[in-house]
C-alpha cells in the first residue's frame, strides 16, 4: 500500500480522498490554486504545494506542475478525483513516465471511452445496446444535418469528448438544428478542447440509471449496482438514488452484465461507471441503451456507499496498489435505499443562473462527513468560505440513508430544513420542492420531470408574510431588548405611563411594499398586524432558534440578518423579507433603464448583434461563460443596440454594462 499520495483536485472530493487516505495511514498532499490558498481541502491534507493562479488553466488543468509537486514531496500515486484531470489520457501516461501510480484507469481505457463514437463502435462490438444515431468522423455540418433528419427529430446533439451536461443540446425541429449544433460545438471546443459531436435519438420518457463497476489488475470485475440519476436540469445530476426505483431482479443483472462487459472491452482498472438511458413503455416494461462511459470516480458515489456498506476511495487505493478487489459479485448485497442531494449555489427560479459570493451562514443539519450514515455531508467549504466564479458551482453533497424509499424521502426532506446557507443564491429550497413533488415522491421518474413539475418547484412561497415580518420584528425587537441598560430611559419597548404607543415598519416582500403595525399594550402585550393578518405577537429563546407565535400559529424560526435583509428559515421552508429604513433610502432615485449588465461575473463569449441593429425582447444577444457553463443573455424589451461595450474574450465583473438598448 502507499505511503503518501497527492490529490490533483479541490473542494469536496479532495477532502474525501484524503478521509479515506487518513483512515489508511496514508500521508496526502494537497495542490491549491491561488484562489484556494485557505481553502479546506488544503487544511484537510498532511502537505500543501501550490501550482498557480486562480483559473483551471492556470493551476488544476497544468498538469506538469502536479507531477513536479508529487516528485518534490515524495508521494507514490495521485488521485484525481473527478472533474480536472480525472479523465485525460495524457496525464495518466505522464504518471507513468513519472514513476507515479495514477490512481484510476489506464490511459488505453480513458482514450477508448473518452471520445464517445469511438466508445459507441467498442460497444456494439462487445454487444452492449445502442441508441440509434451517427457516430462517425465526418463532422461537415450539412453531413450531420442529413443524419439528424435521418434519425428523426427530437434528436441530442453531443460533444464527443463531452461529459457533465457540457456541450450537449436537445434539438426538436429541424429548423433549430444549425443554431444548436453551431453552440453545441463551440461549448465542446472551449470546455474540452475537441468540437466533434454525435447525433442520438432523443428517447421520450427516459430516465438516465448508471451502474457503478470496479476491475483490478488480474481482471476481475464486478457491478457494485445501479443508481437512478434522472432528476436533471441543464443534462446535469440534481438528485441521484439508490436502488433505482422499479428496477427488477432480473433488468439490474441485465444491465450489470452489460457495465461489466463494457469495462472488459476496454481492459478497465478501477472504479468506473457505465451510463445507460432507460426508455420506459407501457406496463412497467424497459430498455436500456449505452450512453457513456465515466471512467473515474462519480460525484454520486456515496449513494452507492451507503446501500452497500464499502468505502469506494478504499477500493481505488487498493486496486490501484496491485491488490485484487475485495470482494466477488455474489458477496455484494444492497441494504436498503439511499438519495444525495447536490447544493449549489445557484438561482432556479432564474434558470438556475450561477451565483457567487461568501458564505455569511452555512449551517448544516446533525451529520458525518464522508462516511455512511443516516445523514451525511461531503463538503470542501466552511462558513466564512468565498464561492468564486472561477470551479464549479456545488457547494455540498448531502446524503442520507433509510430502510424504505420512502423513509429516506423523510430524512432528506429534514436534513434540508435543517441547512441553511445565507450570503449567495443556492438550490436547497428547490430541492425540498423537488423531494415532495408528485413525481418525485411517487417515484414516476424521467429526465423531464423538472419541466413537468415547474408548477410547484419555481417562484414558490413556502413560508408567508404574515409568519416572515412577525419572525423579522420579533428578532429586532429581541436585539432591541439586548441593548437596554437599567436606566429606564434606555427602553426601546414603547412604554407610557397609559394609552398605547403604536409602530410602523416598511417592508419588501415577494417584489412587493408591505406595511405593518406594532401595538406595544399598556399591558406589557403586543399587537401585530400586517397583510389582513392581526393579533398577538410573542417569542421565546430557544438555543439558536425562536419560536415565534402569531395569528394562531407557533413556527419555529431561524432569522440571519445581512444588511437590511432578514433570511427567515423554518420547517416549511425558507424566504427572505428586507426591513426597509425609509428614512435611509430617501432621496433615491428610479433605476435607470435601457441597460442589460451581466448576471454573474465571467467571461464573454459572444455578441449576437452590433451598434444600430433591431432587436426584439427576448432577442439573444450574447453568451457569456462562467462556472464552465455558457449562459445566454436576452434582451429584456424591443429595440435598438446602441453600443456594445465588451468584446469577445472579456472577463466581466457582476453587473458590469455588457451593451445599451434604446427604446
Amino acid at each position: 500500500m502507499f505511503n503518501k499520495i497527492l490529490i490533483a483536485n479541490r473542494g469536496e472530493i479532495a477532502c474525501r480522498v484524503a478521509a479515506t487516505a487518513h483512515r489508511m495511514g496514508i500521508r496526502t498532499v494537497a495542490v491549491y490554486s491561488e484562489a484556494d490558498a485557505l481553502a479546506k481541502h488544503v487544511a484537510a491534507c498532511d502537505e500543501s504545494v501550490p501550482i498557480g493562479g486562480s483559473s483551471p488553466k492556470e493551476s488544476y488543468l497544468r498538469w506538469e506542475r502536479i507531477i513536479e509537486a508529487a516528485r518534490a514531496t515524495g508521494a507514490q500515486a495521485i488521485h484525481p478525483g473527478y472533474g480536472f484531470l480525472s479523465e485525460n489520457e495524457d496525464f495518466a501516461r505522464a504518471c507513468a513516465e513519472a514513476g507515479l501510480v495514477f490512481i484510476g484507469p489506464p490511459a488505453s481505457a480513458i482514450q477508448a471511452m473518452g471520445l464517445k463514437a469511438e466508445s459507441k463502435r467498442l460497444m456494439e462490438q462487445a454487444r452492449v445496446p445502442l441508441v440509434p444515431g451517427y457516430h462517425g468522423a465526418d463532422q461537415d455540418p450539412a453531413f450531420l444535418k442529413q443524419q439528424a433528419d435521418r434519425i428523426g427529430y427530437p434528436v441530442l446533439i453531443k460533444a464527443s469528448a463531452g461529459g457533465g451536461g457540457k456541450g450537449m443540446r436537445a434539438v426538436d425541429k429541424p429548423e433549430d438544428f444549425e443554431a444548436a449544433l453551431a453552440s453545441c460545438q463551440r461549448e465542446a471546443r472551449n470546455s474540452f478542447g475537441d468540437d466533434a459531436v454525435l447525433i442520438e435519438k432523443y428517447v421520450q420518457r427516459p430516465r438516465h440509471i448508471e451502474i457503478q463497476v470496479f476491475g483490478d489488475t488480474q481482471g476481475n470485475y464486478v457491478y457494485l449496482f445501479e443508481r437512478d440519476c434522472s432528476v436533471q436540469r441543464r443534462h446535469q445530476k440534481v438528485l441521484e438514488e439508490a436502488p433505482a426505483p422499479g428496477m427488477t431482479p432480473q433488468m439490474r443483472q441485465q444491465m450489470g452484465e452489460a457495465a461489466v462487459a463494457a469495462a472488459r472491452a476496454v481492459n478497465y482498472v478501477g472504479a468506473g461507471t457505465v451510463e445507460f438511458i432507460v426508455e420506459q413503455r407501457g406496463g412497467g416494461e424497459m430498455n436500456f441503451f449505452f450512453m457513456e462511459m465515466n471512467t473515474r470516480l462519480q460525484v454520486e458515489h456515496p449513494v452507492t456507499e451507503a446501500i452497500t456498506g464499502l468505502d469506494l476511495v478504499e477500493w481505488q487505493l487498493r486496486v490501484a496498489a496491485g491488490e485484487p478487489l475485495p470482494l466477488r459479485q455474489d458477496e455484494l448485497r444492497i441494504r436498503g435505499h439511499a438519495i444525495e442531494a447536490r447544493i449549489c449555489a445557484e438561482n432556479p427560479d432564474n434558470n438556475f443562473l450561477p451565483a457567487t459570493g461568501r458564505l455569511r451562514v452555512y449551517r448544516k443539519p446533525r451529520c458525518s462527513e464522508f462516511v455512511t450514515a443516516r445523514v451525511r455531508v461531503d463538503d470542501g467549504v466552511r462558513e466564512g468560505d468565498e464561492i468564486t466564479p472561477f470551479y464549479d458551482s456545488m457547494i455540498a453533497k448531502l446524503i442520507v440513508h433509510g430502510d424504505t424509499r420512502e423513509q429516506a424521502l423523510a430524512r432528506l426532506d429534514e436534513a434540508l430544513a435543517a441547512t441553511r446557507i445565507v450570503g449567495l443564491a443556492t438550490n436547497v429550497q428547490f430541492l425540498r420542492y423537488v423531494v415532495r413533488s408528485r413525481s418525485f415522491s411517487q417515484a414516476d421518474l424521467d429526465t423531464a420531470l423538472i419541466p413537468r413539475e415547474q408548477a410547484v418547484l419555481f417562484n414558490q412561497e413556502p413560508v408567508g408574510l404574515p409568519t416572515a415580518a412577525a419572525a423579522a420584528v420579533a428578532h429586532a425587537l429581541e436585539r432591541e431588548q439586548a441593548l437596554e441598560g437599567a436606566d429606564p430611559f434606555s427602553r426601546r419597548d414603547g412604554f407610557r405611563s397609559h394609552g398605547a404607543a403604536t409602530r410602523r415598519f416598511a417592508f419588501e416582500f415577494g417584489g412587493r411594499h408591505q406595511e405593518a403595525e406594532l401595538t406595544y399594550q399598556h399591558g406589557g402585550g403586543l399587537q401585530f398586524t400586517v397583510d389582513g393578518a392581526s393579533g398577538p405577537l410573542d417569542w421565546r429563546r430557544d438555543g439558536d432558534a425562536l419560536e415565534v407565535q402569531f395569528a394562531g400559529r407557533r413556527v419555529r424560526t431561524h432569522v440571519h440578518a445581512l444588511g437590511e435583509t432578514d433570511h427567515v428559515f423554518t420547517p416549511q421552508g425558507a424566504t427572505q423579507i428586507v426591513a426597509v429604513d425609509l428614512l435611509a433610502h430617501a432621496g433615491e432615485g428610479a433605476v435607470e433603464g435601457g441597460r442589460l449588465t451581466a448576471p454573474m461575473p465571467g467571461k464573454v463569449v459572444s455578441f449576437a448583434v452590433k451598434a444600430g441593429d433591431s432587436v426584439k425582447k427576448g432577442q439573444a444577444l450574447a453568451v457569456m461563460e462562467a462556472m464552465k457553463m455558457e449562459h445566454t443573455i436576452a434582451a429584456p424589451a424591443d429595440g435598438t443596440v446602441a453600443e456594445v461595450l465588451y468584446a469577445p474574450g472579456d472577463q466581466v465583473a457582476e453587473g458590469a454594462e455588457l451593451l445599451k438598448l434604446k427604446g
